[in-house]
């Protein structure tokens, strides 16, 4: 068995950061802590936050492209993957670079990824379980999901991996296809019983039991998300179609016992109220 050498070991990275909102803000400050080097760019301008954080901040594509990162960062919306792929210019690119999606879906991602990277050019595709809320105390314990699609450099793979192992993530390797049918069962169906209570327009009350009080809890947490996240999470996992589809016949099963049990009582009940008189 051979020894690590140093060239083996984890090692600061240079990361490229697209879409810069609250995840790609949140995953920033512990990559920034960790010793690695930030750029970023955005269809919103963000350079003041930048700024404080001493990243530098393109406007640009192109010029985002040839700042020479060893990584790129997919933090976009799912929506909108599509049309930023579309608008990079690859042969801007300094070297054959590491691609990472962060994205909540995640067979998606690797088709469109496989299909418009350059062909030197290694991917990994991941979905971290948490987000600025729930990871505001720290990574510990919470789950981080990857798939290696295409890797070359194994170096720069796993440094980057090693930021999430480092920081106590619960390391989860398994396919795109795997993550989106267990997702579509889990991350989906909350965010779907989330939105109809937001519908329903659910408050807390003088009386709350522990279960209603969770329901709250659900609901409020998704309100946090934008609806293109939601969307997102249904249009581009095939397996949520079945459990959206799932969810509507359990509701409906529920809903005809519920009449079958209350026509089964009025005529009880009528019979009741009949022998009084």
């Amino acid at each position: 068995m051979s020894s690590s050498t140093a060239s083996d070991l984890p090692r600061a990275l240079k990361i490229g950061i697209i879409g810069f909102g609250p995840f790609g803000q949140f995953l920033a400050e512990t990559m920034l802590r960790q010793g690695h080097s930030i750029t970023a760019t955005s269809r919103s301008d963000y350079s003041r936050q930048c700024a404080h954080l001493g990243i530098s901040f393109f406007r640009d594509m192109d010029g985002f492209l040839k700042s020479g990162n060893e990584v790129i960062l997919l933090c976009t919306s799912i929506l909108s993957l599509s049309e930023v792929i579309q608008s990079m210019k690859f042969e801007c690119l300094k070297q054959p670079t590491l691609f990472v999606d962060v994205l909540s879906v995640k067979e998606y991602p690797k088709h469109v990824l496989m299909q418009a990277l350059p062909p030197e050019s290694d991917l990994l595709c991941t979905h971290p379980m948490f987000g600025p809320e729930s990871g505001k105390n720290g990574w510990r314990g919470l789950r981080f999901m990857y798939e290696k699609i295409r890797i070359r450099d194994e170096v720069i793979c796993s440094s980057f991996l090693y930021i999430f192992e480092s920081e106590g993530c619960k390391m989860l390797e398994m396919t795109c296809e795997e993550h989106d049918e267990l997702a579509a069962r889990s991350q989906f169906l909350t965010h779907m019983v989330g939105r109809v209570l937001t519908e329903m327009q659910i408050e807390q009350t003088p009386i709350d039991t522990k279960g209603f009080q969770k329901l709250v809890e659900v609901k409020d947490s998704t309100a946090k998300d934008s609806f293109d996240l939601f969307s997102g999470l249904f249009v581009h996992n095939r397996f949520a179609k079945q459990q959206l589809k799932n969810f509507e016949t359990a509701f409906d099963k529920v809903k005809q016992e519920l009449q079958q049990k209350t026509n089964e009582t009025e005529p009880q009940q009528m019979t009741r109220s009949l022998s009084k008189f």
